[in-house]
């Protein structure tokens, strides 16, 4: 963000000094143009001027002969004249090709005034009328010449002042231009970099605003610098908060559910109780006929199958107090496996059956925990492992410590079909199950003690190569291991 800023502020102050530059170079342009166009026209007085003097000095030429006194005096001023003209163009000019003009005209000056001067020496004879008709010539000459120089040079000043003009004509248009679009440039920006600030702004207004209205899944998308930090972080806090609402929400239905189990118990339990006893005197009475003793046993039975279910969702919405102890887990787990080979499903031969590999660290450290919950647990596990592979397969029984040495990692693992995808999230809620004979209990009460140890229980899925359930229990502190 503070390099954006930085950025921002060196685009505008780049604009404003290019603008600023600009104007004041197509001022001076304009400026030393007019200045140009100043001097040359001076310059074209200067030559108006001259033309001026020199008809005078061919007029009084020609009154030598008409009056008694020539006029010297006037003649010898419109000499000097132009020859200062001609001295002040030498200052002026520096082209070689003008330079030559001027010489020519100054020297034609020259000759004009010394023959002009001849003429008035030798007024009245021969040599004095040759001499003013040549000085007249010389005065004509002079007066074609500088005529024509005039006209050529005023034409060409015409010219390059109405390209001068239309240059600072250009040149206005391109200011006026700049002015009217420097500001719109400058919104632009403006605006663009406030949106870069406002967006994100905005997203993390609606997210909270979402977030406040219970909608937990809501995440804001990717954003830049250090609101893509404030991003993350709000991410991790809805995490969180989603995480702790559903751990509330959990808490509040083991509450309903363990006082609805309780009920459930004391209402069903002693009738429950009455019905069995019943039954079982009724089977043990020898005049009962066949069909009515299959009949009182399908009773028994599923008397028993009630009795089992109270018992699971009674464990399960009040676990009894796990009697903690010190615990190796490998051992536990070596106790539950010989248990569970007596199953029937372990004792499957051919196709059906199922082994049991075994990968366990030898120098696991112990856990605090109750040996008869974890044997439930890991019983449960490995028949369920076992229900998943109902052609056969292997089970991996697998122990390790966590790389932060705190927790004990057993992974039981299965080559069955794995599960679902429709069905992952749901594996773990009370009452699901996919077996026709399950309550759906047995992996909510798993989680159930776990949670209740300090522990915890996930689940790896591959559909169509097996599941492997990670369980973690903490590892026994250093003080209790002494004792």
């Amino acid at each position: 963000m503070k390099k954006k800023i930085i950025i921002g502020l060196t685009v505008f102050s780049l604009i404003f000094l290019v603008a600023g530059f600009y104007m004041l170079t197509a001022k001076e342009r304009s400026c030393a143009k007019l200045d140009n166009l100043v001097r040359l026209h001076r310059i074209e007085i200067l030559r108006g001027h001259l033309l001026i003097h020199i008809k005078g000095a061919q007029s009084d030429l020609q009154r030598f002969d008409e009056e008694d006194t020539p006029p010297t005096d006037t003649f010898g001023a419109h000499i000097n004249v132009m020859n200062s003209i001609l001295e002040s163009c030498f200052k002026c000019h520096h082209a070689a090709q003008v330079t030559g003009k001027i010489r020519h005209l100054k020297q034609q000056i020259g000759r004009f005034q010394t023959t002009a001067t001849r003429a008035v020496t030798a007024r009245g004879s021969a040599d004095g009328t040759h001499a003013e008709q040549a000085a007249v010539r010389i005065g004509a000459q002079l007066i074609a010449e500088v005529d024509e120089l005039t006209t050529m040079t005023s034409r060409k000043l015409d010219e390059r002042t109405d390209k001068a003009m239309q240059d600072i004509r250009q040149t206005d248009h391109l200011l006026y231009g700049l002015l009217a679009v420097v500001p719109f440039v400058a919104a632009g920006f403006a605006a663009l970099f406030i949106g870069g600030f406002t967006h994100p702004v905005n997203e993390l207004l609606v997210a909270t605003r979402r977030l406040r209205s219970g909608d937990m899944d809501y995440r804001i998308g990717r954003l830049q610098d250090e609101f893509g930090e404030v991003a993350a972080s709000f991410n991790d806090m809805a995490e969180s908060l989603h995480t702790h609402c559903l751990r509330m929400q959990w808490a509040e239905q083991l509450v309903v559910l363990g006082e609805l189990a309780g009920g459930l118990a004391h209402e069903i339990k002693n009738p429950l109780a009455g019905i069995k006893a019943s039954m079982e005197v009724l089977d043990a009475d020898p005049a009962i006929t066949a069909d009515n003793r299959e009949i009182v046993r399908k009773v028994i039975d599923q008397t028993r199958r009630i009795e089992s279910l109270l018992k699971n969702l009674l464990n399960f919405a009040r676990p009894p107090k796990p009697q903690c102890v010190p615990v190796d887990v490998n051992s536990v787990l070596d106790s539950t496996e010989g248990l569970v080979q007596q199953h029937p499903r372990f004792k499957s031969q051919g196709s059906g059956a199922i082994d049991i590999m075994k990968q366990y660290d030898p120098l696991l450290p112990r856990t605090m925990a109750d040996p008869l919950q974890l044997q439930q647990i890991f019983t449960n596990l490995l028949l369920n492992a076992a229900d998943a592979m109902p052609q056969g397969g292997w089970i991996s029984l697998e122990t390790s410590l966590s790389d932060t040495k705190d927790y004990i990692i057993i992974k039981i693992t299965d080559t069955g079909e794995g599960i679902a995808p429709d069905i992952f999230e749901k594996i773990f809620q009370p009452f699901f199950t996919t077996k026709a004979t399950g309550t759906g209990l047995g992996l909510s009460i798993t989680r159930r003690l776990l949670e209740q140890l300090g522990g915890g229980i996930c689940v790896k899925n591959e559909p169509g190569a097996g599941v492997t359930f990670v369980v973690t229990l903490p590892v026994l502190p250093v003080s209790l291991e002494k004792e």
